[in-house]
């Protein structure tokens, strides 16, 4: 018996920027023999990095925001403050 499956395919387009950079033609150097050895290129070494930068403020972004409202949620309070500076230094 013979048995037919169906195969999707879906195909989507991915829109990116064209950017210029200046950086100094060491750093260049050094970037394109480390792209090498990774066997990449130095776009996609950029590209890869822009990706991580971006994807880690929004996560501290997040945590701020998270931080914030857990404040604002918080039955504590503080009470009167009943140091100074002085007695916390006092040697």
């Amino acid at each position: 018996m013979l048995t037919c499956r169906r195969v999707h395919s879906y195909t989507y387009t991915v829109y990116m920027k064209n950017i210029t950079l200046s950086v100094d033609e060491n750093v260049l150097a050094a970037a394109r023999r480390l792209a090498a050895e990774r066997d990449s290129t130095v776009n996609a070494l950029v590209r890869d990095y822009l990706t991580k930068l971006a994807a880690h403020e929004s996560r501290a972004d997040r945590a701020r925001a998270r931080l914030r409202q857990l404040s604002e949620q918080s039955t504590g309070r503080l009470g009167k403050k009943t140091w100074s500076r002085e007695d916390l230094h006092d040697r």
